[in-house]
């Protein structure tokens, strides 16, 4: 007879309620020591906050939680840690005017003999840990200074210092390059194989087959499957999150109109001469690893960033020196890919951000129509599949992925004739995903010029009539839709086949 494998958590019939929303409803869920357990479903599936019971982030209306085999009276982060659990949220919860190692041991700084801050020592201790576990960054370099990949390993650092052997990691992939996936996996593979114990929440189903041992499917707070992630397909995972069969976006080769935008010899930030062009009906994609320029492109583009030579034309007027709001009056829209800096007001309710660059459309004479603006918002949220769909709920209460929804559903609402869509899948769900490549197909088809920025290959593969990537701040090459493969991207943004 076979022993079952120890669990590092257990799960029993958890309910987590906000007010009168339930987001997860009678949940069990056992992970077993050791193992990578992935935790999927759509967005506002309940998932993240499922996780976040755990670490005592969210309401426990009802259930158990036994971490190691002790049951949890009272769930908190304190007794998370005590009991070796540790969380890497979604959106990282460092402090940018801090060193790595200041980051690291906040909370836990170690002393001198007389009480004062020991630096050198936590700089010894956190550039051991980094060794030791393949998660090395320079103690002493300034958190606003890393980039998305160097920051989760600075997450990650700090729940293991702390002690934890149960990892928690919400979206880890969501805001990581293709080469930072890979190195995050390795270390991952690493923990558990040297005992620890992995959660990870996701959406990518790929990625589940190629990480986790089992898988926990939730859709609308509840588990609609449990399965084993190595012999699972990926659609039978997929429609268990959506209820249905997904499919792939399917790109149709269309003629091309006037061009919309024109980028001539553009120096910028981290861009350095680039020069493109985007046609009416047409997709052109940027490919490259976070950092090279496409930040800084996208933003010098949408006059959030001070042009240093080159030029920008929108439906043939210049507007390398004019105001964002100009820009928009042009019919420039902007999907930005830091939706919480750049894309929303979190502590506005959902209404008042769509209604954000759009006052003069649902204005009286004398001051804006809130019975119109609440109609307005109604409609595009039920439109764009918004959860919950409710205009007075603050945008800070709803998942990323909805949250991106709502961004999205905006900058379409001003009916833009150029649209720059910057990460615009970034931890988003399958349903979600499909929607919003739909959105971006059917802007194609109505001749509208969409300039995407994607860390996802097969999202610009799969939409593209162009790919364009970027290296070191310059374009390095121009590629047609059929030269354009995974392989031949990957060699020119790692500088393999420059």
């Amino acid at each position: 007879m076979t022993t079952a494998p120890p669990l590092a958590l257990s799960l029993r019939a958890v309910t987590v309620r906000y007010g009168a929303l339930t987001a997860c409803r009678d949940v069990d869920l056992d992970v077993e020591a050791g193992a990578v357990h992935a935790v999927v479903g759509e967005n506002g599936a309940g998932k993240s906050t499922l996780l976040r019971a755990v670490v005592g982030l969210a309401p426990l209306a009802q259930g158990t939680i036994t971490i190691a085999g002790e049951l949890i009276a009272r769930p908190s982060p304190i007794e998370a840690r005590r009991r070796g659990v540790g969380m890497v949220h979604q959106h990282f919860l460092l402090v940018d005017t801090l060193t790595v190692a200041e980051n690291v041991v906040l909370g836990d700084e170690p002393r001198t003999r007389v009480g004062l801050f020991d630096r050198r020592r936590a700089e010894e201790e956190v550039a051991a840990l980094g060794e030791q576990h393949g998660l090395a960054v320079a103690p002493r370099r300034l958190v606003s200074e890393l980039s998305v990949g160097e920051r989760q390993r600075v997450e990650i650092l700090r729940a293991l210092l702390r002690g934890a052997r149960t990892l928690i990691l919400d979206e880890p992939t969501a805001v990581l390059t293709p080469p930072e996936v890979e190195r995050l996996f390795a270390v991952l593979r690493s923990l558990t194989a040297a005992g620890s114990t992995v959660v990870i929440v996701t959406h990518k189903l790929d990625e589940v087959r190629a990480l986790a041992q089992r898988v926990t499917v939730l859709r609308r707070g509840v588990v609609t499957a449990r399965l084993d992630a190595q012999t699972a397909s990926t659609d039978e995972i997929a429609e268990a999150m959506v209820g249905r069969a997904t499919r792939p976006p399917v790109h149709e080769a269309r003629a091309t109109g006037e061009v919309l935008l024109s980028v001539v010899n553009l120096s910028a930030g981290d861009a350095r001469s680039v020069s493109l062009e985007v046609r009416a009906g047409e997709i052109v994609g940027i490919a490259g690893v976070e950092g090279n320029g496409q930040s800084s492109l996208v933003e010098a583009i949408a006059g959030l960033l001070h042009i240093e030579s080159g030029s920008v034309c929108i439906a043939g007027a210049d507007v390398t020196r004019a105001s964002p709001t100009a820009r928009r009056a042009l019919g420039l829209g902007h999907v930005p890919e830091d939706r919480h800096r750049r894309g929303l007001l979190l502590d506005w309710s959902l209404a008042d951000n769509l209604l954000l660059g759009r006052e003069g459309e649902l204005a009286h004479w004398w001051g804006i129509d809130r019975a119109r603006v609440r109609a307005d918002s109604e409609r595009l949220l039920v439109q764009s599949d918004v959860r919950p769909p409710d205009p007075e709920a603050l945008a800070r209460a709803l998942s990323g992925g909805n949250q991106q929804k709502v961004v999205l559903a905006r900058e379409l609402a001003r009916k833009p004739r150029v649209l720059l869509a910057a990460q615009p899948t970034r931890g988003v769900d399958l349903g979600a995903i499909e929607l919003i490549h739909g959105r971006l197909e059917a802007l194609r088809a109505s001749g509208v010029a969409v300039l995407l920025v994607s860390a996802e290959l097969d999202e610009l593969l799969a939409l593209c009539d162009r790919v364009l990537v970027m290296l070191r701040g310059r374009v390095l090459a121009t590629l047609t839709r059929d030269e354009a493969t995974k392989g031949r991207i990957g060699a020119l943004m790692t500088g393999a086949a420059a």
